[in-house]
């Protein structure tokens, strides 16, 4: 502790240096740390609280329990978490009195709130609670189950039912073994077509007394003439009465309304984005290094999120980052932000403790997730979508297009559209995207 200042310079200094006669330590432990009650430090006072409310007994798992959340970074932020009142306390007061059992059935049936998926994934990455595989997985699960039911029974919810089955949860499944994907942005886009594909079948209920088996292209064509631009989303379930209706004569179709514009900025603004992640040292140094990765790499934000410190590598060439399949050299005067993200990640000053995501979220055992990126991000000046789009400009323009998939991990496809809207020689992008490669 520095709690004195020197006569001289002003400067914090310790309590002999300063003379206090005080005693600042703890009456139990004797750490010095300032006396938080009745003599003793907030770690003291945190275990005791702790184990007045959730008496642990002979349970080695509260047992554990409480000596971390005692021994976190901050443990005021624990103090203040628990504090009567709030919906952790009387989650661990249902705990405490057995009335809450450690298992995912009994935290599935309690009424979903941040504070319920903020115990379980901390319980869940501490190892007091068994894994039970991708627990986005287990949301989507169950949000689609609340969704079918929540359909009128008029052969509404069980069409919705089978296409969200069979053509979302099998994807959404196998997307889920896949550790490079981020399942969050998946689920997302299958919530969105689930949810559009149930509005659309109930306005043709009402607009045309129809249902899908008297489904017709004008139809379709009428919903996507008037009302927001989320009704495009019913493009997948459209095409899939194609392949789903054995009395189908006619082929539908919901085309994409593709944008007329793409949102970009220029060369000038872009580097000016990248003088902003170096020197606003006000902004959270995860933060700018995010943005320094997206506007260097063009790396999106559901993929930045996700990077693990294996994603980093040292040579004596210099630090490389892999977010294609080919290692990208990273400048060397950016490499003293990549160490002090390694060195202090955030988040793990509470409960998000051992962990190798590279931007760790507030969560036990979870990423950064993209919105609240995207929301951070905007304290530099920088709109992810027009960002992204400006810095694969850039890039095809300066990179040919088989070194930049293998740096970016980007698609032909994708390589070879923003190489024509810079208007690049196109020779080797069109043999790359009939290829496939």
């Amino acid at each position: 502790m520095l709690p004195g200042r020197s006569s001289s310079t002003r400067e914090p200094i310790c309590r002999d240096c300063a003379a206090i006669t005080t005693d600042l330590t703890c009456t139990r432990c004797r750490r010095e740390a300032e006396r938080f009650r009745a003599g003793l430090c907030i770690r003291c006072v945190l275990t005791d609280d702790l184990t007045a409310v959730l008496r642990p007994g002979d349970d080695l798992r509260l047992h554990r329990l409480i000596g971390m959340l005692a021994d976190t970074g901050r443990p005021e932020s624990i103090y203040t978490y628990m504090r009567p009142g709030t919906k952790a306390r009387e989650l661990l007061e249902a705990i405490g009195d057995r009335a809450i059992a450690l298992t995912h059935e009994a935290f599935d049936a309690l009424p979903r709130s941040n504070a319920v998926e903020h115990l379980r994934a901390l319980l869940v990455h501490h190892r007091m609670m068994p894994a039970r595989g991708s627990e986005t997985l287990a949301r989507f699960e169950q949000w689609l189950a609340a969704r079918i039911m929540a359909l009128p029974d008029d052969g509404t919810s069980r069409l919705i039912e089978r296409f969200a089955t069979w053509h979302h949860l099998k994807r959404v499944r196998a997307k889920a073994a896949d550790p490079e994907t981020n399942l969050e942005t998946v689920t997302h886009a299958a919530k969105q077509d689930i949810t559009e594909a149930g509005k659309f079948l109930i306005w043709l209920r009402q607009h045309h007394n129809a249902g899908a088996e008297d489904l017709q292209q004008l139809h379709v064509d009428d919903y996507l003439s008037g009302g927001p631009s989320t009704r495009k989303h019913i493009r997948n379930f459209v095409r899939w009465l194609n392949t789903h209706q054995s009395r189908r004569t006619s082929e539908l179709d919901a085309p994409f309304r593709n944008a007329q514009t793409m949102p970009i900025i220029t060369q000038v603004q872009r580097t000016e984005l990248v003088r902003n992640c170096l020197e606003y040292h006000h902004v959270a140094g995860s933060t700018r290094l995010a943005g320094l990765i997206l506007l260097l790499w063009a790396h999106p934000l559901n993929k930045i999120v996700m990077l693990r410190r294996e994603h980093l590598a040292t040579t004596p060439a210099g630090m490389l980052i892999k977010l294609g399949a080919t290692p990208a050299s990273v400048p060397e005067a950016l490499t003293e932000m990549f160490w002090q993200q390694l060195q202090n990640p955030g988040n793990h000053n509470t409960a998000n403790t051992g962990t190798d995501w590279l931007f760790p979220g507030t969560r036990a055992g979870r990423h950064l997730h993209p919105d609240t990126l995207a929301e951070r991000l905007h304290i530099l000046g920088i709109d992810p979508q027009r960002a992204r789009n400006a810095t694969i400009r850039d890039l095809a323009q300066e990179v040919d297009a088989r070194s930049l998939m293998d740096l970016l991990g980007y698609s032909p496809g994708v390589i070879a559209q923003h190489a024509a809207r810079a208007a690049v020689p196109m020779s080797d992008y069109i043999v790359l995207k009939n290829s496939g490669r």
